[in-house]
């Protein structure tokens, strides 16, 4: 993997689209904080010509556009400089056959930030480019200050600060969307309790490996595609084996369990010692009885690996932002999620 190039005070962070623009609230008025607390800390903060558009199909503009944009923040900027999406979405697939792949292997390291549909990035620029990524907060998160939980985290990797993170005490899971509407600087309101679930039950969760995953719903669409090449990724680095981090967004728990089938069968899954489950959108939902917890396991149980449900990761907030790529080691013990990044 190339050696990561971390942001400083002196460095540009590019705010792109290439999913979501944020045209309506409360993603307008956050973006805007976002970016004013931002050069606050002390960042140029350089904004795509997208992340205000809204023209493209479920995109902020065409496909193409989307990529250019995306282009030529990785491939002008300079070497510590960041990139982070404004937005997740539905089809930011379709920019895939317009991203510079091959320039962008053989640039130096730039960090990708972004979360959901930015998977399709985050995932192929480590497996296709040898990039390591952040898969985190979109760039409207920044708008509350002071910086806590997946914010500050995400800031603190961004710029080396923190070689390690850890789970949060409280999470949200409902979330009052007109009252956001009419105010989109409305606080969240953490109130519910973490409660990780370790399958086996009498399992320690203690590995080592590189990180992979992202959003299942992507991960899955990128399966078999010419934009796959995690068995070559694999083999390549197979001594370290690799810990899975997955959550999903419009998946029910059938949908989940047919996801992972396919991604087992397709040899994902080879070298894998553990998973880490984040809490599911359709979270504790059931579709014909079945549960997030039995699709997952009727797949996953025949491998014999350690399995941990409902860690801080997916589209409730707050979420833990991951290092996708990195090596590193996590453990799970008082209830509690902890990922220390390792040198390499």
């Amino acid at each position: 993997m190339k050696e990561i190039n971390y942001l400083k005070k002196s460095h540009k962070i590019y705010l792109v689209a290439p999913s979501f623009g944020c045209t309506t609230e409360p993603y307008k008025t956050r973006l805007d904080a976002a970016i004013t607390n931002l050069q606050e800390e002390g960042y140029d903060v350089i904004e795509g010509h997208n992340i205000y558009l809204n023209k493209g199909h479920v995109r902020s503009n065409s496909a193409k556009n989307c990529a250019k944009e995306f282009n030529e923040a990785y491939l002008n900027s300079n070497d510590g400089d960041a990139i982070i999406s404004v937005g997740g979405g539905e089809t930011m697939c379709e920019i895939l056959p317009y991203i510079n792949f091959k320039k962008i292997k053989q640039a130096p390291h730039r960090f990708f930030m972004g979360f959901s549909d930015n998977t399709c990035l985050t995932y192929t620029l480590t497996t296709l480019c040898e990039v390591k990524t952040i898969y985190g907060p979109c760039a409207g998160s920044f708008a509350f200050k002071p910086f806590e939980y997946s914010t500050k985290d995400a800031l603190d990797l961004l710029t080396n600060k923190v070689n390690k993170t850890k789970g949060y005490p409280v999470w949200e899971r409902y979330k009052d969307y007109e009252a956001i509407t009419n105010n989109p600087l409305l606080s969240s309101n953490f109130s519910e309790d973490k409660i990780i679930k370790l399958y086996p039950k009498d399992s320690s969760f203690n590995l080592t490996g590189r990180l992979l995953g992202g959003c299942l719903d992507i991960l899955i669409m990128l399966c078999g595609t010419k934009y796959d090449e995690t068995s070559k990724y694999l083999e390549k680095y197979k001594e370290d084996g690799f810990i899975w981090f997955l959550e999903s967004c419009d998946l029910n728990s059938l949908m989940i369990e047919r996801g992972l089938f396919q991604l087992k069968e397709a040899g994902w899954f080879k070298y894998c010692k553990g998973f880490i489950f984040g809490r599911p959108l359709h979270f504790k939902e059931k579709i014909l009885g079945v549960d997030h917890y039995s699709a997952i396991k009727t797949i996953l149980k025949e491998l014999k690996l350690p399995i941990a449900f409902d860690v801080d990761l997916g589209h409730f907030d707050p979420s833990m932002p991951v290092i996708t790529g990195a090596k590193a080691n996590v453990v799970i013990e008082k209830g509690n999620i902890f990922i220390k990044y390792l040198k390499e």
